[in-house]
């Protein structure tokens, strides 16, 4: 049995996935132009194509208007989401921050805060009346200037309406479990729903995707609790090639307790 030739596109998919991966083309590298793969490989416009869009596609390659395609920067963002030693780590700097740095990235983000009543889908998360008052807060957080992250927060105003932490981005700490610490609100457990989906419009533009490479975004539903009470939600997006989620989850001890085996 003979072995086939591989189709012509992914002849150059193979060969410039292989010089990415080895280094030999380095983030931010310019690939030659259609028409000198086109040149090189004797194939037509539309094989090459394909091809750069398979390579787009694997989030090796990005393309950027009117200059032609580059060797994407593939250094993600670690996020990790733990339930132990939260207060000390946090409260002079944001989650987000700590996980640029240590990827050795530098942090910035955008913010917007303004009031609005719930909508029926964010009291329901939140345990409160659909038109009660919530602050509402939308970011756009970038690494090195590039958009890497989007997120919606919505916080009860009767729970941070007239205290100094009531707009997120203005009072004296940073963080939701540190802010409402600061208010006497002691946050004792969070929950997330991860799914993965297409990115809607918006988002490819906000986070400055490729359309042409069928971009798939990671998000997150969380919520904060200080006991029964909801006291944060937000609604998270990643581009799921550049961040990678850590979830670090205790377990009990062995052997159980005695008290655990009383029943």
């Amino acid at each position: 049995m003979t072995n086939k030739e591989p189709p012509n596109y992914q002849r150059i998919v193979d060969d410039l996935r292989s010089r990415i991966l080895s280094g030999e083309l380095a983030p931010g590298h310019k690939l030659p132009t259609e028409k000198e793969l086109q040149q090189r490989w004797g194939f037509s416009t539309t094989i090459v194509k394909h091809a750069l869009t398979l390579l787009r596609s694997e989030g090796l390659i990005e393309g950027r208007r009117g200059s032609g395609n580059y060797v994407r920067d593939r250094t993600q963002l670690v996020r990790r989401a733990h339930s132990r030693d939260m207060r000390k780590r946090l409260g002079s700097t944001s989650p987000f921050a700590r996980d640029s740095e240590a990827a050795g990235r530098q942090p910035s983000w955008e913010s917007e805060s303004k009031k609005i009543p719930a909508t029926p889908h964010v009291a329901g998360r939140l345990g409160i009346r659909p038109g009660d008052s919530v602050m509402h807060t939308k970011y756009r957080y970038l690494a090195d200037g590039d958009p890497i992250q989007l997120a919606d927060s919505y916080e009860p105003l009767a729970v941070t309406g007239g205290t100094q932490v009531e707009y997120p981005e203005q009072g004296p700490v940073i963080g939701v479990v540190a802010r409402m610490d600061f208010i006497g609100v002691a946050i004792d457990r969070f929950v997330e729903e991860v799914t993965t989906r297409p990115a809607m419009p918006e988002e490819i533009t906000a986070l400055e995707l490729d359309p042409r490479s069928g971009r798939w975004v990671i998000a997150i539903e969380r919520t904060y609790y200080a006991g029964p009470t909801a006291v944060e939600t937000a609604d998270i997006v990643f581009p799921g090639d550049r961040y990678r989620l850590v979830y670090e989850m205790p377990i009990d001890p062995w052997p159980p307790s005695k008290e655990a085996e009383t029943p």
